[in-house]
């Protein structure tokens, strides 16, 4: 007996989620030193935590033997008073992809659907087969829209029927960087039937303030009240070794989500930081300036060697570096950088995602890619 079939049939089909190739993993395998590697795969923010959260965790440590407290009423607070909303509104997870698994364990079974768009994070169809749902994805815009391999809202409207429960809208989104403005939000969301709830997963939001047409959800909350906003603070607030984000939604959503949201699933140390690390803007906007910086920096020297990018309003550019993409990719990584490739369940098999890293490490990818162009991996033919 196989003890797949002892597994519910969503899981049995699940292809796990594959993270970024770790730093200490590509050490092992080249026999390289870790000044040596650089990882530009996962979207971290190349700064690190703020001093203040940094701070914050270290005190944190000596209470290791207690239990957090389960309702982590000081970062609630913090968080209610930097949105403006309610602390009943807040639902916390060990980064917003728990939360994202909260909604579908809420919201989907059996005989039920979701809708998110082609290109979108791999935790959408994860969550969704997971609970026996169907996944219906939705095709991106095309080449020749304004946002090729973006979401095409009014397609991914018109995919929801009567047996739709939840939309998932990565906006920005990842990995693919594109965004959608706030009057094709507002247009989708008239469109939702109130049995629909609709996640908007703004897990990149602090690096699109100054995307065209871009504006944050939250406003949205109190006019929409089957919307649920998700947010991290993996990315621009460093503290994806932690691992803790949150929901934004209706008192009467986030009571549901509670519900089966697992005891202590954040634990001590990343409440204390994160509460630290919200209160410190100067490091958020040291960050944010960074990285708007570098991905011009770096989006035009790619454009020099003849590789073009999607439009990003995240921390990161998808870059199209031709049919030989994977072997773009171990050349990389035999150089010591790593990268992410977008092939396989992400649909982009031409394409390699480049997180903005320093001035330095950008340098060392763009001095790799350099060497691959010269050996005549890159480019369309």
């Amino acid at each position: 007996m196989s003890f797949c079939d002892l597994a519910v049939p969503g899981v049995q089909a699940l292809q796990p989620y594959q993270p970024g190739k770790p730093m200490s993993e590509l050490a092992r395998e080249l026999g390289l030193r870790p000044e040596q590697i650089v990882k530009l795969a996962s979207n971290e923010n190349p700064l690190g935590p703020s001093p203040k959260a940094l701070a914050a965790a270290r005190e944190a440590l000596a209470e290791s033997h207690r239990y957090p407290d389960g309702n982590a009423f000081e970062l609630r607070a913090a968080l209610a008073e930097h949105h403006g909303v309610e602390p009943g509104q807040i639902t916390l997870g060990s980064g917003s992809n728990d939360v994202l698994e909260l909604v579908a364990r809420a919201f989907l079974r059996t005989g039920l659907k979701c809708v998110f768009s082609q290109h979108a994070f791999a935790v959408y169809p994860i969550a969704t087969q997971a609970v026996g749902a169907e996944a219906v994805v939705v095709p991106a815009l095309g080449a020749d829209s304004d946002s090729p391999a973006g979401h095409d809202l009014e397609a991914m409207a018109d995919a929801v029927d009567a047996d739709t429960r939840v939309v998932f809208i990565a906006n920005p989104n990842n990995p693919t960087g594109t965004w959608v403005g706030a009057e094709a939000v507002e247009r989708f969301l008239a469109r939702m039937p109130a049995h629909v709830i609709v996640v908007l997963d703004e897990a990149y939001v602090e690096y699109a303030a100054r995307a065209p047409g871009y504006r944050e959800g939250s406003y949205l909350l109190a006019r929409h009240p089957n919307l649920i906003i998700t947010r991290t603070f993996s990315k621009a607030y460093g503290l994806g070794g932690l691992r803790v984000g949150y929901g934004l939604s209706d008192p009467q959503v986030a009571d549901l989500l509670n519900r089966v949201r697992m005891p202590f699933n954040v634990n001590n140390v990343a409440q204390a930081a994160a509460t630290a690390a919200l209160d410190d803007r100067e490091h958020l906007r040291r960050s944010v300036e960074l990285n708007g910086r570098e991905m011009q920096r770096l989006g035009q020297a790619l454009a020099g060697m003849g590789l073009s990018s999607l439009p990003s309003a995240a921390n990161f550019l998808c870059t199209r570096v031709g049919p030989r993409a994977e072997e773009v990719n171990q050349g990389l990584l035999r150089q010591g950088v790593i990268v992410r490739p977008v092939g396989g369940g992400y649909q982009l098999p031409e394409y390699l995602r480049f997180s903005i890293g320093t001035e330095a490490e950008n340098d060392r990818l763009l001095q790799a890619l350099a060497v691959l162009r010269d050996e005549g991996l890159l480019g369309a033919d």
